[in-house]
């Protein structure tokens, strides 16, 4: 993958609940998800700011994914389960 895209905080957000994740607490506009096996990560939804590439890579870290598979997700919707 050439240049790693700018997400917006609602899409990285809808990638980390089709994955199964689900928002645990909010402190400000910091939204912190966690799984069932325990993994979690915490995305900042400032209104008006994108996440940076540095900061996909490190969700992406803490949910034990590649940036690429991350961003696969986001290119290749998954449909929501419930």
């Amino acid at each position: 993958m050439g240049s790693t895209p700018v997400l917006k905080p609602s899409e990285v957000s809808d990638i980390l609940r089709k994955l199964g994740f689900e928002v645990v607490r909010q402190r400000g506009s910091h939204l912190q998800f966690r799984d069932t096996r325990g993994r979690c990560t915490t995305v900042p939804a400032h209104k008006g700011r994108d996440i940076a590439p540095p900061l996909l890579r490190q969700i992406a870290k803490d949910i034990g994914m590649t940036l690429e598979e991350f961003l696969q997700l986001s290119l290749n919707p998954v449909p929501l389960t419930r």
